[in-house]
């Protein structure tokens, strides 16, 4: 029996709600009417269909990253980690608990099945997206789980780029889960949560807190300001441009033959980076325009036009100088300078504190998802590094790269194809946990949910 985090403290005698597959392959689920789409933050998102979620949905406001070592060298473990989160991830999506039982019920003698710092939140726009790691399949040139012949050639650990000063234990992992939500207590208890159900199997690495989002993956928004005060993403991929989706970020079948579980997902590219704000605070607006390409007032680009219009690099000012610098960051990763490469991006900004010497620790924290990460993402970041003028303003101190699975139709884990899962099977001969209803007349939330207990082998 699935009950909304709204109404589990006051659910006894209110209508439970019922789990149903969606026609289109997503979860749809019963809501209480305190959870009706005219309730602020009761929006869901499908967390099943043909991609997964947390890529072209609309950018969410808030954002918990987070990246994990597996910790076990059991193949069988780690299989039922993927189901595990699986089932998790689909029922906290819709506003539910992790799991089936609940933050406030249950044995009094054992840990609850979720947390419960998200009681009476609602879902928020939720979205959960997992990756994979190149160290899950080959680790200190060892294979790892039977699966190094399943590791696409992409997926290597990013090359040093200049000028970067990478922290190791803000890099990489073996796994990586992405929360996003318009709530920031919901992409927290999400990842947890998820990290919870890991104990002894994967161990949190390290994670990123987001807010205010740096890009946009819809028309629908407008476009946001990164921590320089200058608007972001402009030229981003939207997802109401399904060519330019096709083309830049959806892996293709042919790509890999040993990736061919990976056609129709996507890479993952990480990157936290650090803002010497103190120094760009001061300089005057004019040298922040020029390293930028763009008015700060509109974001329309130095040679001329709206926001959304086409930078001319080929205009030059009344002293014969371009007016979009040769060292413009807008030039250098324009998709006309880089053989007609785009990235979707949907990043956030973070503030993490100070660094004890007077100064912000904050920035950007760049995710992108691209089509092959030596075409999309490498040669763009090495020019960067060499000529970039906004370089001065900016340290790289994070890094990482992740292969992002498709999408599953309900009663498949997430991850499947990579390490040949099953189907999720009922070891018992109940009904398919996505089939399961509260039995009539059934209002006991303590019980009744462990009565439709699930738990699921190969």
């Amino acid at each position: 029996m699935a009950v909304s985090r709204r109404g589990l403290l006051g659910a006894a005698g209110a209508g439970l709600v019922g789990v149903a597959v969606g026609a289109a392959g997503g979860f749809a689920l019963a809501k209480e009417e305190a959870l009706s789409p005219q309730v602020p933050g009761a929006r869901t998102y499908p967390f099943y269909g043909e991609h997964q979620a947390g890529i072209l949905t609309p950018v969410q406001d808030r954002l918990h990253f987070a990246a994990l070592d597996v910790i076990t060298d059991s193949r069988e473990e780690l299989v039922q980690l993927l189901k595990d989160w699986t089932v998790a991830a689909a029922r906290m999506t819709q506003g539910l608990g992790a799991g089936e039982v609940g933050p406030t019920s249950g044995p009094y003698g054992a840990p609850p099945d979720d947390t419960g710092e998200a009681i009476g939140l609602p879902p928020a726009g939720l979205t959960i997206t997992f990756g994979f790691g190149p160290t899950l399949f080959r680790k200190d040139g060892k294979t790892r789980f039977g699966l190094a012949g399943r590791q696409p050639d992409s997926l290597q650990r990013l090359p040093h780029f200049p000028a970067e000063k990478l922290d190791p234990q803000r890099s990489d992992g073996d796994l990586c889960i992405q929360a996003c939500a318009d709530d920031p207590q919901v992409a927290v208890h999400a990842v947890r949560n998820l990290a919870r159900i890991a104990f002894g199997r994967a161990a949190l690495r390290w994670s990123q807190l987001g807010f205010g989002r740096t890009s946009s993956t819809s028309t629908s928004q407008a476009m946001p300001r990164n921590l320089m005060g200058f608007k972001d993403g402009t030229m981003n991929i939207k997802a109401e441009e399904p060519a330019a989706v096709d083309q830049h970020v959806w892996v293709p079948t042919d790509a890999d033959s040993k990736g061919r579980w990976l056609a129709g997902g996507s890479y993952l590219v990480v990157r936290r980076i650090n803002m010497n704000i103190e120094i760009w605070d001061r300089q005057p607006l004019s040298e922040q325009e020029r390293v930028i390409g763009r008015t700060k007032a509109e974001g329309a680009p130095l040679s001329g036009g709206g926001e959304f219009s086409q930078p001319d690099f080929h205009l030059n000012g009344s002293d014969g100088e371009p007016l979009v610098a040769a060292d413009a960051h807008i030039r250098l990763v324009h998709s006309s300078n880089n053989g007609g490469a785009k990235m979707l991006r949907r990043g956030y900004n973070f503030v993490d504190g100070s660094d004890g010497l007077g100064r912000m620790d904050a920035g950007l924290f760049f995710l992108a998802y691209v089509r092959h990460p030596r075409t999309h993402f490498i040669p763009i970041q090495m020019k960067l590094g060499l000529g970039d003028g906004l370089s001065e303003y900016l340290q790289h101190t994070g890094s990482a790269l992740f292969a992002i699975p498709t999408g599953d139709r309900p009663g498949r884990a997430r991850g499947s194809g990579a390490v040949r899962l099953g189907r999720l099977r009922p070891k018992s001969k109940s009904p398919h946990w996505s089939e399961i209803r509260p039995p009539s007349g059934q209002c006991d939330v303590k019980n009744s949910a462990r009565r439709d207990g699930r738990k699921f082998d190969l």
